[in-house]
């Protein structure tokens, strides 16, 4: 998506699909419907990767961008429409072209969806949550997304780039008051950028503050689409793969999250779609492919092939080999 301008205050008069969209297949939430409770490009953040350019709204202070029964009836009429056609929903997720907790009435928002039946979810850079009012706020979603891109304050500035009054260690600290409270489903989302925050260091870092958080899983994410900065690039699969394992070492689960989304657990029966799909998530141990295979009655020659057509990798981390799907194959 290209630069947008930043639109101060409600947009008031504007299509409903404005604010509800969707539902779209997402491999963490099924298929949720969106929630664009914020107007484009307004963030505390002016991210190197973000798909719709750099920020043009920057701010930290809490608004009213919308009246929340707006928002809860034009959630309602898009859930109405969706299950007419057969569709459906499993979650409905704040997912904003901005930071979603800027908006002051997210509480509110959170409290009138609740009467629709779905769980809620809310993905957030966690720029805001050193705020206890923020806090209290995201208590009443089902499902939490706090980003961590990294725990040093250099790579910090140099990958999200910041409001100039944000501090880290307030961010953090929120971040761990936060975790302890919730009881809801928290996970954490790292994005990763080509030789800047994907070393080995920075990503031990990021896995002992992860560590802490104690989320349900640890998401890697790259750049996928067209970012703010041309200049950025994703890592190269030894680097993905290596930080897999570094913070597997410290989480429970972790995956990727790189743009296969929708079908990224689809069951197909086909050995190589079901190899693609596999390590599009997960980096395979050789052991673990030979598991695989001899479940499926097929032989070596299927990697050896896909290995071939550039669509699977090879990398080796400590004293094992895995395996993992191309990026950008298809």
């Amino acid at each position: 998506m290209g630069h947008r301008p930043a639109l101060q205050g409600a947009r008031a008069g504007m299509d409903d699909d404005m604010i509800a969209f969707g539902p779209v297949p997402s491999r963490r939430l099924g298929r949720s419907l969106g929630i664009n409770n914020i107007p484009p490009k307004i963030c505390t953040y002016s991210c190197v990767y973000c798909q719709l350019g750099r920020t043009i709204g920057m701010q930290v202070s809490r608004h009213a961008f919308y009246e929340p029964e707006k928002v809860l009836q034009d959630v309602q009429n898009k859930v109405e429409r969706a299950r007419e056609a057969g569709e459906v929903i499993d979650y409905l997720a704040f997912v904003p072209d901005g930071e979603p907790t800027l908006e002051a009435n997210l509480g509110r928002e959170i409290e009138l969806l609740k009467q629709l039946g779905l769980p809620i979810a809310v993905i957030t850079n966690s720029s805001l949550v050193w705020r206890q009012d923020v806090r209290e706020d995201l208590m009443g979603a089902d499902w939490v997304s706090l980003k961590m891109d990294a725990v040093e304050e250099a790579l910090w500035r140099r990958v999200d780039r910041p409001h100039g009054s944000l501090e880290l260690a307030a961010i953090l600290e929120g971040a761990i008051a936060f975790a302890r409270a919730y009881e809801g489903e928290l996970v954490t989302e790292t994005m990763l950028v080509g030789g800047v925050n994907d070393g080995e260091q920075a990503l031990g870092e990021v896995a002992d503050f992860l560590a802490c958080l104690q989320p349900a899983a640890a998401y890697l994410s790259i750049p996928t689409r067209p970012p703010a900065e041309e200049w950025v690039r994703p890592p190269g699969e030894a680097a993905l793969n290596r930080a897999y394992q570094i913070l597997g070492e410290r989480v429970e689960r972790v995956e990727y999250l790189i743009g296969y989304e929708g079908d990224a657990f689809a069951f197909t029966g086909d050995v190589e779609q079901d190899l693609l799909s596999i390590t599009s998530v997960h980096p395979m141990r050789e052991e673990a492919v030979s598991a695989f295979l001899a479940r499926a009655g097929a032989e070596w020659a299927v990697v050896h092939r896909l290995v071939a057509q550039d669509q699977l990798v090879e990398a080796e981390y400590g004293a094992h080999k895995f395996y993992l799907r191309r990026l950008g194959s298809a």
